[in-house]
């Protein structure tokens, strides 16, 4: 299944975890308003692809007991190289990381009044799983370098979790309770990063640099589980064989043409040099209008980019993906996709947007332990947002005798349809509404409908709701 998050101002998350299966295929719909007036002149194409959609993966486990195992094996003498330490670490980190903050959204998206339970489990794990990850502290100073940079960000990222949960968490029930408890565990990790020395006093002086310093940590978690990528657009050879055979077509006519007017109107004359330049004019125009015409047939529902990716450490190919990206009109829209969309609204005006993948994995290539890998792709709607109105309207609304006006800002609707197809399986397709405005995405929320697919939640990523994650804070 298909996560879609709002991050800052007009970027979207959307992640999926690709399973065992080497073959998948990926299609993101945009239903966008006609009255936008978006087309390929305004917005085109390439674009878009390049300023808007940026895709990242990295590893992932189902099983996140194997980095403790590897840390083990590292401390007690294994053979585990220091790189190899530090994969399976940064692995073990950057899903604690992930599920935690899914997790910690999730309970702040809760309506209700908090949710005592749910807060004391999500402690509990985080508990446990940071003790386990404290009781392999390897005693190579190689290591342990790698070892105090991970302890360091997850102690610091876990206090800011809970300290957001405290924030934002509703102001009833049991919240002093869960307060209490939250901020307990925050002064636990805090007296924990100052008992190892972490950071120096000039560091948490301030927090500007004590911030940036977590944010160069978190990227030192990320690279060694990130896949490297190569990205090339495709049809540059085709582009030039095309523009030669166009321009050798339109030449020879032209000479058979300059041929033509000699033998009818005799020696050179003004009327022979207005004939000539009228026909150098039309061959201009023609030539290029030919050209792009051949082209857009030629490249018509064919992918238009390639990303190769590599292993951090080993730099071998681990996968492929062909890329797409264009203006679909509905009646070029499979049923399935129209079923998603068609609900109870009009969708003729409305102009479409497709991203499509198809990617081959080789998971013998990964990783020993690993099999899976996690795609982010990250979608910036600036451009979008650049055609909206600004400004408001107003609305009035008499309230016991009284008429009051307020200020409203106009806002867009545009419907989100994602199908994704892993192997042999059968198509998961799921639908969201984004509400939009001139400054920000104001709103998610996804539609169950007819048309969309309904399965059991992907909650690997979750500390609250994963069995393996719970069995391994356990164990």
């Amino acid at each position: 299944m298909i996560s879609v998050k709002r991050k800052d101002g007009f970027s979207l998350k959307i992640s999926r975890i690709l399973r065992e299966a080497t073959e998948h295929k990926f299609d993101i719909y945009f239903f966008v308003p006609g009255e936008l007036g978006l087309n390929t002149k305004v917005v085109p194409e390439e674009e878009f692809y390049y300023n808007a959609i940026h895709v990242q993966r990295t590893y992932f486990s189902d099983r996140p007991y194997l980095p403790l195992v590897h840390s083990r094996l590292a401390r007690r003498g294994g053979e585990l190289s220091s790189e190899q330490y530090r994969l399976s670490l940064s692995l073990y980190a950057y899903q604690y990381v992930i599920g935690l903050e899914q997790s910690c959204q999730e309970l702040r998206n809760e309506k209700n009044d908090t949710n005592q339970t749910n807060i004391e489990e999500l402690i509990a794990l985080t508990q446990d799983i940071l003790r386990r990850l404290r009781r392999n502290n390897p005693e190579d100073p190689t290591l342990r370098k790698y070892y105090a940079n991970i302890d360091n960000y997850l102690s610091w990222f876990t206090e800011q979790r809970l300290l957001s949960l405290v924030a934002h968490l509703p102001r009833s029930g049991d919240y002093k309770t869960v307060k209490g408890l939250l901020l307990t565990v925050c002064d636990s990790e805090h007296a924990h990063r100052e008992q190892q020395q972490y950071n120096s006093n000039y560091t948490t002086e301030a927090l500007s640099r004590i911030s940036n310093k977590m944010r160069l940590l978190r990227r030192l978690i990320e690279y060694p589980v990130t896949l490297k990528e190569k990205t090339r657009e495709l049809g540059g050879g085709e582009e030039k064989a095309l523009k030669a055979g166009v321009t050798a077509v339109v030449m020879t006519a032209m000479s058979l043409a300059v041929f033509e007017v000699r033998e009818t109107l005799g020696s050179i004359s003004l009327l022979v040099i207005l004939t000539l330049a009228l026909m150098y004019a039309l061959r201009e125009v023609f030539k290029d209008d030919l050209r792009n015409t051949l082209w857009r047939w030629l490249r018509k529902g064919r992918p238009k980019w390639r990303r190769q990716y590599f292993d951090v450490n080993s730099n071998q190919v681990v996968g492929r993906q062909l890329e797409w990206f264009d203006y679909r009109k509905p009646a070029k829209l499979s049923e399935e996709i129209l079923n998603a969309r068609r609900a109870n609204i009009s969708q003729k005006e409305e102009i479409i947007m497709h991203y499509g993948s198809h990617s081959r994995m080789l998971p013998i290539r990964f990783l020993s332990g690993y099999e899976q890998t996690r795609e982010t792709l990250h979608l910036d709607l600036t451009l979008l947002s650049k055609l909206m109105e600004k400004g408001s309207h107003h609305v009035y609304q008499l309230k016991e005798g009284q008429v009051s006006r307020h200020a409203v800002e106009k806002r867009y609707l545009i419907n989100l349809v994602t199908r994704e197809i892993q192997g042999q399986k059968p198509p998961v397709i799921q639908r969201w509404k984004l509400v939009m405005s001139r400054s920000k995405i104001v709103e998610i929320e996804e539609i169950i409908g007819p048309g969309t697919t309904k399965t059991a939640t992907e909650a690997q990523t979750s500390l609250v709701s994963t069995e393996e994650n719970r069995a391994s804070a356990k164990g």
